[in-house]
C-alpha cells in the first residue's frame, strides 16, 4: 500500500477513505493521531496493527462535539462543563459508556471510554463528513515518541495506513490532558497542557494518579502502563542546568556518542566540543513542550548516538507533562 499525502483541504476524500475502514492519520493541536472509524471494529483492530500497540491499550475516541459524545456516554454535569470550558482543546475526558455502544476493540474490554474534541479543523470537519466518532492514539510505531509532523507519521507508518492529513507542525507538542470522571473524585491519569489549576477552576477538587498499572490490569488511558516515547538511545534526564558540564564530562569518559538536548541558553554555557549532536529546546517551558518529541526524533536518525542527555523542568503546570514524558522516555533514569 501507497501511503498518500493529503492537504488539509482534502477532508471529504479522508473521509471517504475511513468510511471505507481504511485508516487515516490525522492532525491535532497536540500530536498527530492514527485515524479509524470507531464504529468499525476491524478498522479499530487495524490500528493496533498498524502500530505494534497491545491491545488492551485503549483508544482515545474523537469528536466533533459533545453532541456525538453522548450518543455513546451517559451524561455527565461536570463532563459538560469541562466541554463548555476547554473544548475544542488538549483535554480528554474519560466516561461510563452506554451499553453496547462502543467495541470492546475501542475500551480494551473497559465499560468506560476516553473522548476528546481536538482543537483543529481540518480534523474536525473530517469528523462531521464521517458523521461518526474516530479513534486516534498517536501515529507512531508503539512505544516511540509521538509525532508532530506529518513527516514523522510517513517515517513510522509509511505502507501500513491509507493517507496522512498534512496540516504542518502540531502547536502543543505533547499529547492531551486525561482526566476521569467515573471515579467519585475527579483524577488526572495524564497531564498535559491544560494543567491541575485550570481542571480545578471548574471541578473544585481533583487528584492526580500516579499508581503504577499492574501487569494484568487494564489501564483506562494511554501511557500508564507501557513503556513510551522512547528513541533508541538511552536518554538521561539532567535535572539541573549547573549539572550538564559533569554528565557531559562522564559520558566522554565513556568513550560513547552522545547528544545534547537542552534550551538555548543552557547550550549557549556549555563546552559541547565532545557531543555527537546538539537540539535547542527554544527559549522557555512552552517551547521546551513543544519541541521534546521532535528532538528526540531527531536523534533517532543518527544511529551513532548511545544517549542523549535532556533538560529536565520543574514538576508542576506545563512542567509537569513534560516532565511525564521524558520520564517515560528516559524510563525514570537521571544523572546523579
Amino acid at each position: 500500500m501507497k501511503t498518500e499525502i493529503l492537504a488539509n483541504t482534502q477532508t471529504q476524500q479522508a473521509a471517504s477513505w475511513l468510511g471505507q475502514g481504511e485508516l487515516v492519520a490525522f492532525p491535532t493541536e497536540t500530536v498527530y493521531g492514527l485515524g479509524a472509524d470507531a464504529t468499525n471494529p476491524t478498522a479499530c483492530r487495524a490500528v493496533y496493527q498498524a502500530k505494534g500497540r497491545p491491545s488492551d491499550n485503549p483508544l482515545i475516541v474523537h469528536v466533533d462535539g459533545p453532541q456525538m459524545v453522548w450518543q455513546y456516554a451517559q451524561k455527565d454535569e461536570r463532563a459538560e462543563k469541562l466541554m463548555t470550558a476547554y473544548w475544542p482543546g488538549p483535554l480528554t475526558i474519560i466516561l461510563k459508556l452506554k451499553p453496547q455502544t462502543l467495541s470492546t476493540t475501542v475500551t480494551g474490554g473497559l465499560t468506560t471510554c476516553a473522548f476528546r474534541m481536538p482543537d483543529n479543523a481540518a480534523t474536525l470537519t473530517t469528523i462531521t463528513q464521517l458523521g461518526r466518532p474516530i479513534v486516534g492514539p498517536s501515529a507512531n510505531t508503539s512505544g516511540k515518541p509521538s509525532p508532530t509532523t506529518a513527516h514523522h507519521v510517513y517515517h513510522d507508518l509509511n505502507g501500513k495506513i491509507k493517507a496522512i492529513i498534512d496540516d504542518g507542525p502540531t502547536r502543543v507538542g505533547l499529547e492531551s490532558t486525561v482526566i476521569d470522571l467515573t471515579v467519585k473524585v475527579p483524577t488526572i491519569l495524564r497531564p498535559g497542557a491544560l494543567t491541575l489549576e485550570q481542571l480545578q477552576r471548574i471541578l473544585g477538587t481533583v487528584q492526580t494518579d500516579h499508581h503504577p498499572v499492574q501487569a494484568g490490569e487494564i489501564p483506562k488511558a494511554p501511557g500508564m502502563k507501557y513503556k513510551h516515547y522512547a528513541p533508541r538511545a538511552q536518554v538521561i534526564i539532567v535535572d539541573h542546568p549547573r549539572d550538564f558540564p559533569q554528565a557531559i564530562a562522564w559520558l566522554q569518559q565513556k568513550k560513547v556518542h552522545f547528544a545534547v538536548m537542552a534550551q538555548q541558553e543552557v547550550l549557549d554555557n556549555l563546552d559541547l566540543a565532545a557531543a555527537s549532536a546538539t537540539f535547542s529546546l527554544g527559549d522557555s517551558l512552552q517551547s521546551a513542550s513543544h519541541l521534546l518529541f521532535a528532538g528526540l526524533r531527531q536523534f533517532d536518525l543518527v544511529p551513532e548516538i548511545q544517549y542523549i542527555l535532556a533538560q529536565g523542568q520543574t514538576d508542576s503546570g506545563l512542567g509537569s507533562a513534560y516532565m511525564n514524558r521524558l520520564s517515560k522516555s528516559a524510563g525514570n533514569q537521571h544523572f546523579h
